[in-house]
């Protein structure tokens, strides 16, 4: 109840965003992507604000303006340049643009920069490259049925997920507007192998487990809220415009957060039969755009 539920055929596994777009770029880079967000309301943040502001993590969670982290550790300095992983989070140790072995067509390394504003900073999430992409799908083994000729394409898509994925939350956050109309993504985890709530009760009603799972973790001005997001495929439904699939929540990790999941239930579902928000009386906008979100 109260989760973002889109189908898509567009779609496929989806990384998440790659990096923090350079802090000095002006926000005029992405206004139309960005406009789709509503973060043309947002105040540009002055270099003293910045500063003020809370902690900046890197692609890989870790806290980059936390005085007590190590700046560097030697042996893993030493091994930087080669395709081994950080221990401490599984990937590798800096991004890899270089081709790998056996690629038979260069790639490119340019990455896109997404809409999704990132914590912070006055900035801008960017995406993987497809060098970069195709990379970690070597890596990790998934890359037996992809080519270097469907790399754009692919990563394309996936960007297109991302947007989407945000999309999502943010209508979740317009529940929030007046106490913060400006949230950005502070960070984020990919958690394939662990099952949420949700997806384990649907497994066990018989449906398929998600091929991907992601935590994110939203910067409500100051305060971190997280957001579980399952994405699923349908072998049954393959070839058409629902054969993927996103599911999008406020994680339960407060009675706010279930009470967040409750209204847009509600507001979403009265949408759906034109009838008025039976807690407001008046009709729901938020509800109206989580119908047109999750019909897209």
């Amino acid at each position: 109840m109260g989760n973002f539920t889109s189908t898509t055929g567009k779609f496929s596994d989806p990384p998440p965003p790659g990096s923090a777009n350079d802090a000095s770029a002006e926000r005029s880079q992405s206004s139309s992507a960005a406009s789709t967000s509503g973060r043309d309301e947002c105040p540009v943040l002055t270099s003293s604000s910045m500063q003020s502001k809370g902690p900046v993590y890197d692609v890989y969670g870790q806290n980059i303006n936390d005085p007590n982290r190590k700046s560097s550790n030697p042996v893993l300095e030493a091994l930087k340049g080669t395709n081994v992983l950080d221990p401490r989070n599984n990937m590798p140790l800096e991004p890899n643009q270089l081709p790998c072995p056996g690629q038979r067509k260069q790639l490119p390394t340019e990455r896109a920069v997404s809409s999704i504003p990132k914590g912070g900073v006055n900035g801008t999430w960017t995406f993987p490259s497809p060098q970069m992409v195709y990379n970690a799908l070597k890596r990790k083994g998934k890359g037996d049925d992809v080519t270097e000729d469907d790399m754009e394409g692919f990563v394309a898509a996936h960007n297109s997920m991302n947007e989407l994925t945000w999309r999502y939350v943010t209508l979740f956050e317009k529940l929030h507007a007046e106490e913060c109309n400006c949230p950005s993504l502070l960070k984020f985890q990919g958690r394939p192998h662990d099952l949420s709530p949700l997806a384990w009760l649907r497994q066990q009603l018989g449906g398929g487990a998600p091929f991907d799972r992601h935590d994110w973790v939203v910067d409500r001005c100051g305060k971190e809220v997280r957001y579980v997001i399952d994405f699923y495929f349908h072998e049954d439904r393959a070839g058409t415009n629902e054969a993927f699939e996103i599911i999008a929540r406020p994680a339960l990790d407060s009675f706010e957060a279930a009470l967040d999941r409750t209204k847009m239930a509600i507001y979403s579902r009265f949408a759906e039969w034109g009838l008025p928000c039976p807690i407001t009386g008046k009709p729901g906008s938020i509800g109206q755009e989580a119908r047109s979100a999750s019909s897209t």
